[in-house]
């Protein structure tokens, strides 16, 4: 881990419960086109701590120096047009080295933030494309946080998710157009009790997680002392978390690594299909999330086969947004998908969410 850096964030390694959250997110990271998180919770489960200590965990990366779309120097799909027009002239690019960004999107961000603005009079008069880098420009090769995007305009909603799906983003005006480079992490948080978003564009996002506030006694405890104890000497906190986040880092890296190799066999891919199928989810992108958040769980654990636990562990995140709701159902969605599961992979149902963890565990 760097040592130049001087924002004062909370260990990812450090904070208690939220599993399913911090594993959504890891496997976002190691690989990205499981198409972000979405974060559903009640108020003060520490989302946004998580998510800014995700950035932190990760390792700096190598970008162009001076570009403002934090260019790769060696990957062409992620340069922008500049970039490749110089490299394609063999200049040697400079590089430095820059921590993975973590950009905010605040609830009142308009069209022309996010994307960014062209400055006709300057591109009539000069001849030049005089663009303005957005928010997505500055998110390229990072992580994009929006919270509270059940409450962002529909419109911002639909360009976010578009510029995820493709990795670029096209700002057009009066005939001017700029094409960038924009792959992030899209990372979505909000309380359901301030409204849900459209089912469409719910299900665009890769996984969807739901934190609920600890009740034990001594977990509450514990997350208090943590907090107490970082806040009072952020520096000594961390550097007993170090060797932790060196390990988790050491070991995301790894499983980037890996992830080429991971396969995934035929029957396997079948019962996921017939788990979306009987849970009638509406297109594919249910059994393609799948089929990526379990190989990239292989390869986190270091493995080059996805068995039936890697399935089990990422099956609700991946389905439980795009189940259709019944508003006469009782029960949670992220049951529903688990009791199919246990159905079609011919497993004993769990009498409830915990035990299913267990026996995972097990």
């Amino acid at each position: 881990m760097s040592q130049t850096r001087q924002r004062r964030v909370f260990p990812f390694t450090a904070i208690v419960g939220q599993e399913e959250m911090k594993l959504a997110l890891l496997l976002n990271v190691i690989d990205p086109r499981i198409g972000g998180v979405m974060i559903m919770g009640d108020r003060g489960t520490g989302k946004s701590t998580t998510i800014r200590a995700l950035a932190d965990l990760l390792p700096e990366i190598d970008v162009v120096a001076g570009d403002p779309y934090n260019s790769s120097p060696t990957d062409p799909d992620l340069q922008s047009t500049e970039v490749q027009a110089r490299a394609e002239q063999g200049e040697v690019l400079p590089i430095v080295p820059r921590q993975v960004p973590m950009v905010d999107l605040p609830l009142g961000a308009t069209e022309d933030r996010l994307c960014g603005t062209i400055d006709i009079e300057k591109a009539l008069s000069e001849g030049v494309k005089a663009f303005e880098p957005g928010l997505l420009a500055k998110a390229n090769r990072g992580l994009l946080y929006v919270d509270e995007v059940n409450l962002l305009d529909d419109h911002l909603v639909d360009v976010l998710l578009d510029s995820a799906a493709s990795g670029w983003n096209t700002v057009e005006r009066e005939g001017v157009s700029v094409r960038h480079p924009a792959r992030f992490v899209l990372i979505g948080s909000g309380n359901p009790e301030e409204g849900e978003l459209r089912p469409q564009l719910l299900d665009r996002f890769g996984m969807s997680v739901e934190v609920r506030t600890v009740r034990e006694a001594e977990l509450r405890v514990q997350v208090v002392d943590q907090r107490t104890s970082f806040d009072a000497d952020p520096e000594r906190f961390s550097a007993t978390h170090q060797s932790s986040q060196s390990a988790l880092q050491e070991r995301a890296v790894r499983a980037q690594a890996l992830l080429p190799s991971v396969q995934i066999d035929d029957d396997l891919r079948l019962r996921i299909s017939s788990v979306c199928g009987e849970l009638d989810v509406d297109g594919l992108r249910g059994d393609i999330v799948i089929n990526r958040a379990a190989r990239a769980l292989a390869a986190f654990e270091g493995r080059t086969e996805v068995d039936d636990a890697d399935v089990a562990r990422v099956v609700a995140c991946c389905l439980r947004h795009r189940l259709r709701k019944d508003p006469l159902e009782q029960i949670d969605s992220g049951d529903r998908v688990i009791k199919m599961f246990c159905k079609v992979f011919d497993r004993g149902e769990p009498s409830d969410r915990s035990a299913f963890q267990l026996a995972l565990a097990g």
